[in-house]
């Protein structure tokens, strides 16, 4: 799974029905209006990199409201549950 976050800057009148557009695009699985230098982040997550570059300029980008968008790809995910999971392994639940 190939995962990216999409920086969406957007026309200021129009972020909520640009943000809901966006969450309607197969292959976004959630966005977050945000204060600071960008309207909207999106999580994209695709199977291929070709996949990618069809959703972002293809899709994300022809959303009425968009004026422009930045995309950074993940490499490696890190949480406290990941780390919490790897350490329970092999432990019982019950212990």
């Amino acid at each position: 799974m190939i995962t990216a976050i999409v920086l969406i800057q957007t026309e200021p009148d129009s972020i909520p029905e640009t943000a809901q557009a966006i969450a309607d695009i197969e292959g976004v699985a959630e966005v977050y209006s945000c204060a600071g230098d960008v309207d909207l982040i999106a999580v994209a997550r695709v199977t291929e990199h070709e996949q990618l570059a069809d959703l972002v300029p293809g899709k994300i980008g022809k959303v009425p409201g968009v004026l422009d968008t930045d995309t950074h790809i993940a490499f490696r995910s890190y949480s406290r549950r990941d780390t919490e999971a790897a350490f329970a392994i092999g432990m019982d639940e019950t212990v």
